[in-house]
């Protein structure tokens, strides 16, 4: 047996074990982001039913910056499936490479910090059979979510090689970022770290194709996006410019697995920095503590739904022309209220980047049954501060937080449309109206706090209640789905601002169940064993 077979030893025996034991979470991406990426096609053929709809849609987006860059590459807008390429591609693709960065991350890096990988590598497995177990999963899924996007597509009228490639491109994309997270977790110990940088990479690839395609398209050939969406999907296809994306994952791959053999298992390549021999004061304290833990989650939510701010208001100076005569997309945005397209239009944006920002308020109300998990806790709860001091903290940071993320939001979209529209007072305006989705963000946290409390190994769920008032939210309109349904989702319960009127009877009722469901997680977490 030669070397390098030594060093896969064990391989299938731990793929069929990470497949066992994260199924559920395997399960969630594979089903999520192709139901994501073709429900919005299915609204983008509602909203486009005619020749000419499709025809208006394209004038108005072609010579739209921000469109563009926020979408991808402006081409074939006239056909049905140029459009679905616009309207989805960049933001499925972002999704798939963020599932490859996760779980890449988890199954290298996390199991290193964990010590998990020490005890496997006691076992007869090979230096790199953990690595490449966790690679072969997560093309597994790449491959599913491409397979299952080329027959939606395909169940949806599209051409079938523009539907091929559309979806072999997420596959693509998803391989490098997966192997672009294998080199970073050779470089550092730290498994947030990891998923840091790499999704440094990601924003750096999104700008790159944002400047690119706004320009010359120059920038485009440095950015992976860039490189997949070159395959011009329902637009004249061309495969070669797959050749990038796998020399690109490939030179990483190898280079990953040269730094592999140069580190000691559970190190990285750059030793971490030394910390101060004293912590400050406020790290003596749960709350200082929470809010050092969950501070860098806290900016990046706030940068993306600021930057994702600043394309929707960029745009809505010409909402009317982007409308222009569709009948079907006047009434979806009209369903908001209000008697000017453009204020609907903007209550329909906001509405969105706070779907998008209630991402952190789950997520931070859900670190301390990660803390848990991780046997972080432990430690913390040894000393005078009681269970609920420690939960409390990460639930502040989170309440808090999603004010500051909504408020990111608010002032990005403001900003941009103050600028266009010349008028300063938008900005308050629309700061306020961002607000006002505060308490549904403290709904879903306090989802999250109760089944940590009530069922610690069911808080996967929580996510899938922000699916449901994603699909509600942005979709319910568009694919018919009945009131009952859309009653679920707290967002759908309050005033719809700066298009409706306010009231404070709505907020008031959904901040009550959220205190409900706080202390109901808060009460329980308290009578039950830690880990």
């Amino acid at each position: 047996m030669n070397a390098r077979a030594v060093e896969l030893t064990g391989t299938g025996t731990l793929t069929r074990f990470l497949l066992r034991r994260e199924r559920v979470r395997i399960a969630l991406w594979v089903v999520a982001v192709p139901l994501l990426v073709l429900l919005t096609a299915a609204s983008v053929k509602g909203l486009y039913p005619t020749q000419h709809d499709l025809d208006v849609a394209a004038r108005g987006s072609e010579g739209n910056a921000a469109a563009i860059a926020f979408n991808g590459p402006a081409l074939a807008l006239d056909t049905m499936g140029g459009e679905v390429a616009f309207q989805t591609g960049t933001i499925g693709l972002v999704v798939v490479a963020l599932m490859s960065i996760f779980m890449v991350g988890r199954q290298t890096r996390g199991e290193e910090e964990a010590g998990r990988a020490e005890l496997v590598r006691a076992l007869p497995t090979g230096r790199h059979a953990g690595v490449a177990a966790a690679l072969i999963v997560v093309a597994g899924m790449n491959t599913a979510v491409a397979a299952a996007v080329t027959l939606g597509l395909l169940a949806l009228g599209l051409p079938a090689t523009g539907s091929l490639f559309f979806g072999v491109s997420f596959l693509a994309l998803g391989l490098v970022f997966a192997a672009f997270t294998t080199v970073a977790a050779q470089v550092s110990e730290n498994t947030r770290v990891v998923h840091g940088c790499t999704g440094a990479v990601l924003g750096l690839a999104f700008v790159l194709r944002a400047v690119g395609d706004i320009g010359d398209g120059a920038a485009s050939w440095f950015s992976p996006i860039g490189w997949v969406q070159k395959t011009r999907p329902f637009a004249g296809e061309r495969w070669w410019p797959l050749v990038l994306a796998a020399g690109g994952a490939a030179a990483a791959l190898a280079l990953a697995s040269a730094l592999a053999t140069r580190r000691d298992l559970g190190a990285g390549l750059v030793p971490p920095r030394p910390g101060p021999s004293r912590a400050t004061p406020r790290l003596g304290r749960p709350l200082g503590l929470a809010l050092r833990l969950q501070r860098g989650s806290l900016i990046g939510w706030s940068s993306a739904v600021f930057l994702a701010g600043i394309a929707y208001g960029w745009v809505a100076d010409d909402v009317q022309d982007l409308v222009g005569d569709n009948d079907t997309m006047r009434k979806v945005i009209a369903s908001f209220g209000g008697t000017s397209i453009t204020d609907a239009y903007l209550t329909r944006s906001l509405l969105t980047v706070a779907l998008v920002g209630a991402g952190f308020a789950v997520q931070s109300a859900l670190r301390p049954r990660g803390e848990e998990t991780a046997l972080r806790a432990d430690p913390v709860l040894a000393t005078p501060v009681s269970r609920l001091r420690w939960a409390g903290s990460h639930l502040a940071v989170a309440v808090v937080g999603s004010v500051v993320v909504l408020g990111a939001a608010g002032l990005g979209t403001g900003l941009t449309y103050a600028l266009v529209s010349h008028d300063a007072g938008q900005i308050l305006r629309l700061l306020g109206a961002a607000l006002v989705y505060a308490p549904a963000l403290w709904v879903l946290a306090g989802v999250a706090t109760a089944l940590t409390g009530l069922v610690p190994r069911a808080v996967g769920a929580a996510w899938a209640v922000l699916g449901l008032c994603l699909v509600a939210g942005v979709l319910g309109d568009v694919l018919g789905l009945p009131g009952w349904l859309l009653d679920l989702s707290p967002f759908q319960h309050l005033p719809q601002l700066p298009a409706g009127n306010w009231t404070t009877g709505a907020p008031t009722a959904v901040t009550a169940i959220a205190v409900a469901l706080v202390a109901t997680g808060l009460g329980t977490l308290r009578h039950r064993d830690v880990g």
